[in-house]
């Protein structure tokens, strides 16, 4: 029997399984997998120190960045690419590296850097989601790494200011979202109608970007100009994420489907009974039916209930 696999990420909102990134890396990669993930979703009772997830556990291992999951859950025959050829596995690589490099400083800008964005959907978000006091320190920490990610890859010269590198990141992720879309053109994934890690990596950088409400949308504006990529985050969406009509999740669904499960049984239970106790009443001797005796009014009685039925 295969060793439990327990991830711990971000969770949901605005109809997604996480509104972060590399945690939906991971989730999606798992669902096109087949790998048996237990998702154990970040709350306000979370003990964690730092905001290094998604961390994937076993009963002997502790992996964390989603890399180093993928590559876990490939050791253990959990292989999305398992049908692409040498040239598409190579082709892999480097739209990831593009992905990293490009688009990924814009994401991280957008949720982390940006103050309106930040004070308003991303601080509040994340800090509900953390036990106090690190409701306090957390988010502002993992604000001070987004940028000091942002400046390490695309601060340097002649990009000294962090206006200037900020015009360029979004110029650079405009440029990513165009490639990303002349590459997908008209097919459902992007190498066919099977997903894989590419697949996992696009929809994980820009499913949050494409749903989460945002006061300054900048990127998303031009997401949402990009339509094939809009319907492949909606596909994945409803294939492998959907939600049901009353917006519960698979799991959510799955218990309303137990209790349903029981209360029927214990419907079909009771009527079983009462079924039984209909046939031991018609198996009874059967006595025969008591005549009630019929009262005879007086004439003097009869005359006062004449007047009783005529008053008004």
């Amino acid at each position: 029997m295969a060793a439990p696999l327990e991830l711990s990420c971000w969770g949901g909102g605005w109809g997604l399984p996480s509104v972060h990134s590399e945690s939906l890396v991971v989730m999606a990669y798992a669902k096109f997998s087949g790998a048996p993930l237990k998702v154990s979703v970040i709350d306000n009772t979370w003990r964690g120190s730092r905001g290094d997830v998604p961390i994937l556990t076993t009963e002997d291992k502790i992996v964390s960045q989603p890399a180093k999951i993928l590559n876990f859950l490939r050791k253990q025959k959990y292989n999305a690419d398992y049908e692409l050829s040498a040239r598409q596995g190579a082709d892999t690589l480097a739209y990831i590296a593009l992905l990293e490099e490009k688009l990924l400083p814009a994401v991280l800008h957008t949720f982390w850097v940006e103050s309106d964005n930040y004070f308003t959907v991303t601080k509040p978000w994340f800090a509900s989601r953390i036990p106090f006091p690190l409701s306090l320190i957390l988010p502002g920490r993992m604000s001070k790494g987004a940028l000091t990610r942002i400046l390490l890859t695309r601060g340097e010269p002649p990009l000294y200011h962090l206006r200037e590198v900020e015009a360029q990141i979004y110029r650079d992720a405009k440029e990513c979202l165009n490639l990303l879309s002349n590459r997908l053109g008209t097919s459902q994934f992007f190498f066919g109608d099977t997903p894989s890690t590419l697949d996992a990596y696009v929809f994980g950088f820009l499913a949050p970007l494409y749903k989460v409400r945002f006061p300054k949308v900048q990127l998303q504006e031009h997401l949402k100009q990009l339509s094939n990529l809009c319907r492949f985050c909606d596909d994945i969406l409803n294939t492998y994420f959907r939600l049901s009509l009353g917006g519960i999740s698979p799991a959510g669904q799955e218990m309303v489907d137990a209790n349903l499960q029981k209360l029927t049984q214990l419907v079909n239970k009771e009527s079983n009974l009462i079924e039984k106790m209909d046939d031991n009443l018609r198996q009874s001797p059967q006595l025969p039916p008591r005549k009630l005796p019929t009262l005879k009014l007086t004439p003097a009685a009869e005359e006062s209930d004449s007047l009783q039925r005529l008053s008004p």
